[in-house]
């Protein structure tokens, strides 16, 4: 979860469209990332930009939130991450990756979290599973709300996980999770592929894109 949002994007929190809305966004683009051992495949919106990407040898992420808006001020943000050799792990499961990341999000809001798991997922042949996170007020009175439907797929070396978060005004109560709404923000960004990485192919990885 990222740092407490500004003034400026409260107002722009109160701006967003109802979920109906956000759900009817134009198909996105698709976009290729290498990440560790395998090429990652997933459909990011068109009005969005890359905002952060780091990599530190062993754990990758990249960010993508509309255009006007950072990585520290958003309303809406889709993330990639890669866990590299976690895979390996023979007792590594997506399922139980994302019940600690939904328990460090409840950390930023103990009285009002909510968590639903979707269920697992095949994903290009590999393990995967998604859940959903939600806190209906971040950081006290003058917080806002986040949730984020996460799914992690378990590659065939490394973990990757893909986010879709969303801001809105906050709220003294748990929040009611939308199943139907956050399974479309998942379909939203496929078709997700993992690909191996083919020598000398620069981006766009048409090897991955043409899967």
């Amino acid at each position: 979860m990222r740092r407490v949002a500004s003034a400026a994007v409260r107002i722009a929190l109160a701006l967003l469209p109802a979920p109906a809305a956000l759900a009817a966004d134009q198909p996105g683009v698709a976009t290729v990332v290498p990440v560790f051992s395998q090429l990652v495949r997933y459909s990011v919106p068109a009005a969005f930009k890359t905002a952060d990407e780091h990599n530190n040898g062993s754990f990758y992420i990249r960010e993508h939130v509309p255009n006007g808006e950072n990585a520290d001020q958003w309303t809406r943000m889709l993330e990639l991450t890669g866990t590299r050799d976690l895979a390996t792990n023979a007792a590594a499961t997506p399922q139980a990756l994302l019940a600690r990341m939904a328990a460090s999000f409840r950390e930023h809001c103990p009285d009002t979290f909510a968590m639903q798991e979707l269920g697992p997922r095949r994903i290009d042949g590999y393990d995967g599973f998604v859940t959903v996170a939600s806190c209906g007020r971040v950081l006290g009175k003058s917080g806002y709300s986040e949730t984020a439907v996460m799914l992690a797929v378990k590659g065939a070396k490394d973990f990757y996980t893909l986010q879709w978060a969303e801001r809105a005004s906050g709220s003294p109560h748990k929040p009611a999770i939308d199943r139907d709404y956050w399974e479309k923000r998942v379909a939203a960004l496929g078709p997700i592929k993992l690909c191996a990485p083919q020598p000398g192919e620069p981006p766009p990885y048409a090897s991955c894109l043409e899967k």
